[in-house]
């Protein structure tokens, strides 16, 4: 029978086990450094950098010079000319007058058969005046127009999505409905007199333009009374559009005064347009003194050039400089 073997003793020597731990130590070393690594600094802009550029071109409005030169490049390419206006076939040659007594007389565009047919059957009836948009002749200018001063005045007074605008007089909305389209739900509120105007507006001009959720708050009234309008908040804009040159003085100075108080400190604009005869008619410097005792200051006057077609309009700029 062979002899048991006897167990097999593991030795190990001192160098052997000085780079044993020598090499744990490096393992861990190079393990906590690729944990604490940075990368290198980036030479992008910084992150709010980057914000505010996205937000500028968020809030870009108004055509820039490349829009502009898309739109002839592409009425070249399409062999587009100016030329007089020459009905042809598949245009309507109906005038507005024509279209307004085919409404009246057959109550609407289609040909009923039958009389019982022949009644209103849409959810919002609107009077044939509007359908055929008499109510953009009214301005004296091209309906286009208010697409103009509304582009000056957002950037102007440099508002956004989350701003509030006051309108003094927004008619038709000529110009309203381009600021209830581009602010926030609620955020555009207007004082009009005219009954007509805010029919067009509420039975045409909104529907028409699938507004009717952006709820805009328009009031009637001719007093310069903003009670209506709540409180809580403060106006980044307020504007009139050639309204006070039909107003008396007096009663644009107490609509001034009752709404210096809603205009944002510092940062919100009043807008008049055209001129500010209800200040230089005092005189001297009877009117700066008034403005002055407001809280109101002069910021300058601005000369803004249609997109469209040869106008221009002035617009005199005032803030509130007291908080």
């Amino acid at each position: 029978m062979a002899p048991s073997s006897s167990p097999r003793t593991v030795v190990i020597t001192v160098p052997a086990l000085i780079l044993s731990v020598a090499g744990a130590v490096i393992f861990l070393f190079f393990l906590m450094s690729s944990l604490s690594y940075s990368p290198p600094s980036c030479s992008c802009p910084p992150r709010s950098t980057v914000q505010t550029s996205r937000q500028q071109q968020q809030q870009q409005i108004s055509a820039t010079a490349k829009d502009i030169q898309w739109v002839k490049t592409q009425i070249e390419v399409n062999g587009l000319h100016m030329q007089d206006n020459v009905l042809r076939k598949g245009i309507n040659p109906r005038t507005r007058a024509q279209q307004l007594q085919d409404l009246i007389q057959y109550k609407g565009i289609s040909h009923y058969e039958k009389e019982e047919e022949a009644k209103n059957h849409t959810s919002l009836p609107c009077p044939g005046e509007l359908l055929v948009e008499e109510h953009h002749s009214n301005y004296g200018e091209p309906w286009a127009g208010g697409r103009d001063v509304f582009e000056f005045l957002a950037e102007s007074s440099q508002i956004s999505p989350e701003s509030r605008v006051l309108e003094i007089g927004c008619g038709t909305l000529r110009v309203g409905l381009h600021f209830i389209q581009y602010l926030n739900p609620e955020h555009f509120h207007c004082l009009e007199r005219d009954e007509l105007s805010l029919m067009a507006a509420f039975r045409y001009e909104l529907p028409a333009h699938g507004l009717l959720q952006k709820r805009p708050l328009i009031v009637k009234g001719e007093d310069m009374d903003f009670e209506r309008f709540g409180s809580g908040f403060d106006y980044d804009l307020i504007y009139a559009s050639a309204v006070f040159l039909h107003m008396p003085d007096k009663l644009v100075w107490v609509g001034l005064e009752r709404l210096v108080g809603r205009l944002k400190p510092l940062d919100g604009r009043i807008f008049v347009s055209h001129n500010v005869k209800f200040c230089s008619r005092l005189g001297g410097d009877e009117c700066s003194k008034r403005l002055k005792s407001l809280g109101l200051e002069y910021m300058g006057k601005h000369t803004h050039d249609s997109l469209l077609f040869n106008h221009y309009e002035i617009w005199f700029e005032f803030r509130r400089f007291k908080v």
